[in-house]
């Protein structure tokens, strides 16, 4: 059963974020206003910060202060490819580096409307291949991604995959949007019971960020593409959220392309619990296994798998 500070979090999200995302207001409001939401976070004293430049695009660069870092994570943050930033993203990527004993790079790639499909995945690629360039190997690296930026996480791992180049050690996914087709059963059976994700502002911002390419297309919905020759994925999913299908789809089409996947499906949670982890513990537990799972895969004596364009 969830937690009672879970409870209590999940009302005051559904009368303030669910609100928000589901009015009419202009993208401008909407960043603004989930922007605030970091006024609230309590991000560990234990991990500095520093803004970078990352050609172009700017980024924070986490780091836990006791100790030499165990890896590198790219952390790729949600709100539908149309809002969400570092602001919103710091505590959250402070309290996975904290866990996890690694740097976290978190870009704030471009988003739509203004920077439709591709330049979100086009930032997330030049971001990698930076981080590469430093001298992080791949097998010490990780891409985690929460909602949009999940899919955006796989459909990065996709295209690195398809060009022949080193491909991350593992891929984290906190109730990934995978299919901007909008097809799943989940959209509509959990539209009511969702406190967070209204359906009408998820399908406004899939055609705001597809434009006009198919919302089909792997590299927008990577639920449609082969993911074959992935690394092992770690899956974050609540029973409460409308992308629930997003996930359990996700899970089993990786698992069918032979994929080392495990999905953990949290019974009475909502999308992206993990940004209240101040207050929910919950969300502490599920950084927690965010952290165990990467060390398990860092510290494995198999690499992260390489494959060759065409594969």
């Amino acid at each position: 059963m969830p937690s009672l500070r879970s409870r209590l979090v999940r009302t005051w999200i559904r009368y303030s974020v669910k609100r928000l995302l589901a009015s009419d207001a202009p993208i401008e409001e909407v960043r603004r206003g989930t922007d605030k939401l970091a006024r609230y976070g309590f991000p560990p004293r234990s991990v500095s910060t520093d803004l970078i430049d990352i050609n172009a695009t700017p980024a924070e660069r986490l780091t836990p202060q006791e100790a030499e870092p165990a890896g590198t994570i790219l952390y790729l943050h949600g709100g539908g490819y149309c809002f969400g930033s570092i602001t919103l993203y710091h505590e959250l990527a402070a309290r996975i580096a904290a866990a996890s004993g690694a740097t976290v790079i978190l870009p704030e790639y471009r988003l739509a409307p203004e920077h439709p499909f591709p330049a979100a995945l086009e930032d997330a690629e030049k971001v990698y291949q930076w981080t590469l360039d430093q001298g992080c190997s791949a097998d010490r690296l990780a891409i985690v991604g929460d909602s949009a930026g999940g899919g955006l996480s796989l459909a990065l791992a996709v295209t690195l995959r398809d060009a022949g180049r080193p491909l991350p050690a593992a891929i984290v996914c906190l109730s990934p949007w995978t299919d901007l087709a909008c097809t799943g059963d989940s959209l509509r059976t959990r539209a009511e019971i969702d406190p967070m994700l209204p359906a009408n502002r998820i399908q406004a911002c899939a055609k705001q960020y597809a434009g006009n390419h198919d919302l089909r297309d792997p590299r927008i919905s990577p639920l449609y593409a082969d993911l074959t020759g992935l690394p092992p994925l770690l899956i974050h999913v609540g029973t409460d959220e409308v992308l629930l299908d997003d996930s359990t789809r996700l899970a089993d089409a990786a698992r069918n392309a032979g994929v080392d996947v495990a999905c953990d499906v949290r019974d009475g949670l909502w999308h992206d619990w993990h940004l209240y982890a101040a207050v929910v513990p919950e969300g502490r537990e599920a950084i927690s296994e965010i952290a165990q799972f990467l060390s398990q895969r860092w510290t494995s004596d198999v690499t992260a798998p390489q494959t060759v364009a065409g594969q």
